[in-house]
């Protein structure tokens, strides 16, 4: 299973990307946790200084971009 993190404090932004990744699993039929990151701490320790980012099984794939579902899709390796 796939784990995607959503880091963000809460902003309009981060939780429309949470929800774009929620379509791309959707899209790809496949088993992903959606986590959402809001402690500005753990969120620098992934070494993201602007928001949203968007790492996938720990390992940060996108930061500062609000990615659409094709972007995401692509990103899961689809």
């Amino acid at each position: 299973m796939k784990k995607i993190q959503i880091l963000g404090t809460g902003c309009p932004k981060c939780a429309k990307l949470a929800e774009n990744a929620q379509l791309a699993v959707h899209r790809l039929g496949i088993a992903a946790e959606v986590e959402k990151i809001t402690d500005i701490h753990k969120i620098v320790e992934f070494g993201v200084m602007m928001t949203p980012g968007l790492a996938v099984d720990g390992e940060v794939k996108s930061t500062g971009k609000l990615l659409d579902v094709d972007e995401i899709v692509k990103l899961l390796g689809a």
